[in-house]
């Protein structure tokens, strides 16, 4: 039997709002779904497990529809689904009265459900999120549904305040594989055993690193056999770029410019400027911020001033008193303390104007 384990997709959310590329994102977020399908489609899958979070907020009707739309195009794969605690399942609402015309199972809020597909021998067991949150730990509560089947847990929590548990009570439980939501980073927290998916797309510049989902196999012994496959279209990218005092700006830009290619030109970054560089170097990136997609600059510089010419030129005031106290070598106290007093002290004082 093989699966797919994804969670987190967040259908409908805007990344990055106010960014000139948010629209682009949340449109290669829903077109995420659809190339989750086309996957099960061409490889034959048998199962599609969502761990939650599949939408951003609780669906709208036709959010629900678009869905069931593309699900509907499976020929062999089954899904289930649990609510999550962005896409909580309300009374009444279009979660609990759509009727799916694909091979769809939403696993009812509030509640363990057991889910048995006979043809496969897979029971699934999962509880869907009825409101934002659940101190509560839920999921070591839960309980294998079918005796001689594979038994899959699926679940979306993993803090304090959505359904906390610890690995180790959470495997006593004794499913075969657990599927878990809710947190974006994917993790192989148990060997082909249990894992967090992570979401299959990144969503904010916090998520670095890889998204995608879980690709599974169980054998005829219920053993299941797991590999996670990177599947974002893009990254949040943090780049840092350190700088010496005889870096000019045509060089800083060349320098972030050919990261930039060198990692991937579709990411977005967040880049940071470090080093001791000129007092006089006015850093202007607009240029590579108009080419590609920029999060944000962080400028944690340090200016490389020359000591003994701010020395001779304020001897009398209060800078060159400044720099006497904090440079001289009979002072007392720690050195790098006294260094780093003295740079982030003339720092202060010259953009104040204070002599």
């Amino acid at each position: 039997m093989k699966f797919i384990h994804m969670a987190d997709l967040h259908l409908g959310v805007k990344p990055d709002r106010g960014k000139i590329w948010s629209e682009q994102r949340a449109e290669e977020i829903e077109e995420g779904f659809r190339r989750i399908v086309s996957v099960c489609e061409e490889q034959g899958i048998d199962l599609l497990l969502i761990a939650g979070d599949l939408f951003h907020a609780p669906p709208t009707l036709q959010q629900i529809k678009n869905v069931d739309f593309q699900l509907a195009k499976l020929s062999r794969t089954r899904t289930i689904i649990i609510a999550g605690n962005h896409d909580y399942i309300e009374e009444n609402s279009v979660w609990e009265t759509y009727r799916f015309t694909s091979k769809t199972v939403v696993l009812p809020r509030d509640r363990a459900t057991n889910v048995y597909l006979e043809d496969l021998n897979v029971c699934v067991t999962g509880f869907s999120y009825g409101s934002r949150e659940y101190s509560e730990r839920v999921l070591e509560k839960l309980c294998p549904g079918r005796e001689g089947a594979c038994n899959i847990l699926l679940g979306h929590g993993g803090d304090a305040e959505h359904m906390p548990f610890s690995k180790e009570k959470l495997q006593a439980t004794g499913f075969d594989y657990y599927a878990l939501g809710h947190i974006h980073k994917p993790a192989h927290l148990v060997k082909n055993k249990m894992a967090f998916s992570g979401s299959l797309e990144p969503l904010d510049h916090t998520e670095t690193g890889r998204h995608g989902y879980i690709l599974g196999e169980v054998d005829a012994d219920r053993n299941a056999k797991i590999s996670f496959v990177p599947f974002a279209k893009r990254s949040y990218v943090n780049m840092a770029v350190e700088l010496t005092s005889d870096t000019g700006n045509a060089e800083i830009l060349d320098i972030v410019e050919n990261q930039i290619e060198s990692t991937g030109r579709d990411n977005i970054y967040t880049i940071t400027l470090r080093g001791r560089v000129d007092s006089n170097l006015e850093i202007n990136l607009s240029a590579v911020s108009r080419r590609y997609n920029i999060y944000e600059i962080i400028n944690e510089t340090q200016s490389d001033y020359d000591i003994n010419e701010l020395l001779v030129g304020n001897e009398n005031n209060l800078l060159g008193r400044f720099i006497r106290e904090l440079s001289d070598g009979k002072s007392s106290g720690d050195a790098e303390l006294r260094a780093k007093a003295l740079r982030y002290g003339l720092e202060a004082l010259l953009a104040a104007g204070e002599k």
